[in-house]
């Protein structure tokens, strides 16, 4: 168990707005890790809900560290927060609608451990908001900046990174923002790696309103990123765009 005044090994990063309906079953997601040298940082980005007596209810952990913003500021920015407050080795993202199974922190720290990776990422399983499966995401076991102009293979609720890895980069207020921030991260020459594990340790919850008119949202969201964040000229955007949209077919089994 940590000790308050210690330093924690690995830094798990929660934004929190209005997100009483699934925010104990995410903290419990975290309390229930077997690996256990964790703070775990929620930021309250000014909710009118439930979510301040849940967190309150949460903090007797010692483990567990809170801010509420003065205002409300975005899921970006409220990441942001988190980043900044951060004291561990190594950073984790997990939202505050979505899950772990107990083994994932472990797993994915003894791997990075073992084979020296600054950044990496893990398979993880779909569901509707009452929790039925509806796919599995299983990225390929390594992408660098190139592939990722191709795909967004890194689920941000499955990624860790070492600290020093992104202490330069930061969320944008921007759609996709955790896919230009792994970019971004992955733009200075880092490579990431897939932790291998026989079944999904980390669970995403699909909200129904993105299932099917946002798609077209994310894509104009993707082809500004290509032309207005990564400054691509038109014909390196509709190639990159075209193998995205391929991608996004096929990424889910």
């Amino acid at each position: 168990m940590l000790h308050l005044n210690s330093r924690p090994l690995v830094s798990i990063i929660t934004p929190a707005f209005n997100a009483e309906k699934f925010l104990r079953e995410t903290l419990d997601s975290v309390a229930n890790q077997s690996f256990t040298d964790y703070e775990h940082l929620i930021i309250d980005d000014c909710s009118s809900d439930a979510t301040a007596s849940i967190i309150a209810a949460a903090s007797a952990d010692p483990r567990i560290r809170v801010h509420r913003n003065a205002r409300n500021l975005g899921v970006a920015a409220t990441r942001n927060v988190g980043l900044d407050m951060a004291r561990g080795q190594w950073v984790a993202f997990l939202d505050s609608d979505d899950r772990w199974l107990p083994a994932k922190l472990a797993e994915q720290l003894a791997f990075m451990q073992r084979t020296g990776a600054k950044v990496t990422y893990m398979d993880y399983q779909r569901t509707d908001l009452a929790g039925k499966f509806l796919g599995r995401v299983a990225p390929p076991a390594q992408i660098d900046f190139a592939g990722m102009l191709k795909s967004n293979v890194i689920g941000n609720l499955s990624a860790m990174a070492q600290r020093t890895a992104i202490a330069q980069t930061r969320f944008r207020k921007i759609g996709h923002e955790d896919y230009v921030f792994w970019l971004e991260v992955l733009r200075g020459g880092t490579a990431a790696a897939k932790v291998p594990t026989r079944e999904p340790l980390c669970l995403y919850r699909v909200a129904d309103s993105s299932l099917s008119a946002n798609k077209f949202r994310a894509a104009a969201w993707q082809w500004k990123i290509y032309r207005d964040v990564l400054n691509l000229n038109p014909l390196a955007s509709a190639w990159y765009f075209v193998n995205y949209v391929a991608r996004a077919v096929r990424k889910r089994v």
